[in-house]
């Protein structure tokens, strides 16, 4: 601060401070400055500013990412010229992903539709996968997978008995990942087979031994005639 005839040099009476604060809140970066004649603040951003009686604030309605970094602020008038800087971080918020609808077992016959859904949330939005016994499944004629906000879900045009197996759905972010998975079992139009009775095995010397005593029951009757 400088002092010169006729006039005061700036001063801030309440500087620039360091500011944390959550992706999409309001900021409001404030000081307060006295100097005669009255000096002239220039910020080093273009964003809202206010002015009222010494004090001079910047403003951010929703505060982003981008928003962080260095703030400077300056104040000069005839007598001199001072300088306030502060930091800003603004951090994004964050949420792993959660399973709000899991998927579902379900038995369905031969030539159904079947639609697999989950609902699952998370800040970012979180990356979704479909699986099939460990197999990334890619959308195709047969295989759609579509998103309705935090509505995610595969669809079978047409299901076949090989197309049973376990599903699995991934859903990953920054934040984290968690998974869901069911059974979906497809039922061909056969009817079902009676089991079938279980077979006696016979040793080859339980072979011999039958045979010789059905020799021995026809030789006695031979003899009794």
């Amino acid at each position: 601060m400088g002092k010169l005839a006729g006039g005061t040099g700036p001063n801030f009476s309440k500087p620039l401070s360091n500011a944390t604060v959550m992706e999409g809140s309001p900021v409001t970066l404030e000081v307060e400055v006295t100097g005669f004649p009255e000096p002239t603040l220039t910020w080093w951003v273009h964003i809202e500013l206010s002015h009222k009686e010494g004090k001079h604030a910047l403003f951010i309605h929703s505060s982003a990412v981008r928003d962080s970094g260095q703030y400077v602020v300056t104040a000069s008038n005839s007598a001199g010229t001072v300088t306030s800087s502060s930091m800003l971080q603004v951090k994004a918020e964050t949420a792993p992903p959660n399973f709000i609808q899991r998927l579902q077992s379900m038995t369905v016959r031969q030539g159904s539709q079947v639609r697999l859904d989950v609902r699952v949330t998370g800040i970012p939005a979180p990356v979704v996968k479909f699986y099939r016994e460990g197999a990334e499944i890619q959308s195709s004629a047969d295989f759609q997978i579509v998103q309705d906000g935090d509505l995610y879900s595969l669809l079978i045009a047409e299901a076949f008995p090989e197309d049973s197996g376990t599903y699995s759905v991934s859903a990953s972010n920054s934040s984290g990942r968690a998974t869901s998975t069911a059974e979906l079992l497809v039922q061909g139009e056969e009817e079902a087979v009676p089991a079938k009775k279980p077979k006696t095995i016979i040793s080859a010397s339980q072979i011999s031994q039958t045979r010789q005593t059905r020799v021995e029951k026809v030789s006695d009757s031979l003899n009794i005639e």
